[in-house]
């Protein structure tokens, strides 16, 4: 079965603020993060560095062909490092650029991201920008400018009506666009099920425009309080599915936080083993969808290679 993995992130080290507080790489795969000292990475790695060489071996060993990778604002600006890597990896990774939206003025910034540094998308960590409009002028004109280049947009929404409303803005004026909405519309720990709310359900339902995905990016993380086989995880997506069609989801791990708790291979095969979903709408959500939404092509054949442990 084909699995590409729709939300990953990547770096080589955390070094940067949010609300006045540290975000930065300490030890042992620990970061300070907000006043308190967690455990970011898997303790093996232990100087801190995410890097796209430990995610491949990752992804070889679990059967990954390919990956997403995302930025957010609490592991720092990694345009640098994401360039290096799609010129290293273009076969297996698909990076997005991210510009600096808490300040006026990032138009110039994201136009250089997508014409002088080769980003084919820009990533939104929106549900960090309540204070700003996602139809105002500037974001207007950006996101023109990447309906015109044909460049993708990754975009995490707060839970609410608020920026769903927005976004229903943006694609009514940017049709094109082609949108990939993160974390399964879930920004945030459910704490009832998600699918009992209209605000979720809203934002779900932005995918019956033609252009627009949901990845399911951190969903693990998202009922880490039950575990696997995250039964409610599979509930969730069944749910999504019957409002949108399992061809307009994607899966995604949210690598590498959630390796602190489980296995990458265990971040996907809760799906595989499950007895809910059908053989064809597991290979829509792990890896068709993915493919077809993001051009993925010559993509490599990983044969299982089997544990020691195993008889």
């Amino acid at each position: 079965m084909l699995i590409i993995d729709a939300h990953s992130h990547l770096w080589l080290r955390q070094d940067t603020t949010w609300n006045g507080l540290a975000i930065r790489t300490t030890q042992n795969g620990r970061s300070l993060f907000l006043g308190e000292e967690v455990q970011m990475l898997p303790p093996f790695m232990t100087d801190g560095r995410n890097t796209a060489e430990v995610f491949l071996s990752n992804m070889d060993y679990a059967q990954v062909a390919a990956a997403v990778v995302v930025q957010e604002f609490i592991d720092g600006m990694q345009n640098d490092y994401l360039r290096q890597v799609a010129r290293k990896y273009p076969n297996r990774f698909f990076v997005f650029g991210m510009a600096d939206y808490l300040r006026d003025g990032f138009f110039e910034q994201a136009h250089q991201l997508l014409t002088e540094d080769g980003f084919r998308g820009l990533a939104i960590p929106a549900h960090r920008l309540l204070d700003r409009s996602l139809v105002s002028d500037e974001m207007m004109r950006m996101f023109h400018l990447m309906e015109d280049r044909q460049a993708l947009l990754s975009i995490t929404l707060a839970n609410g009506e608020r920026q769903t409303a927005q976004l229903r803005e943006v694609i009514g004026e940017c049709p094109r666009l082609k949108i990939a909405i993160g974390h399964l519309a879930m920004a945030n720990p459910p704490v009832s099920p998600p699918w009992e709310n209209a605000c979720w359900r809203e934002q779900i339902m932005l995918a019956r425009h033609e252009n627009v995905m949901i990845e399911s990016g951190g969903i693990t993380w998202l009922y880490h309080s039950e575990f696997y086989p995250f039964p409610s995880a599979v509930r969730a997506i069944r749910e999504a599915a019957h409002l949108v069609g399992m061809d307009k989801l994607m899966w995604g791990s949210d690598y590498p936080r959630t390796i602190t708790a489980i296995t990458y291979r265990m971040s996907y095969d809760f799906i595989t083993k499950s007895c809910e979903l059908t053989d064809r709408e597991k290979q829509l959500f792990l890896g068709e969808n993915a493919r077809r939404f993001y051009g993925f092509e010559n993509l490599p054949e990983l044969p299982y290679i089997r544990n020691m442990s195993e008889p």
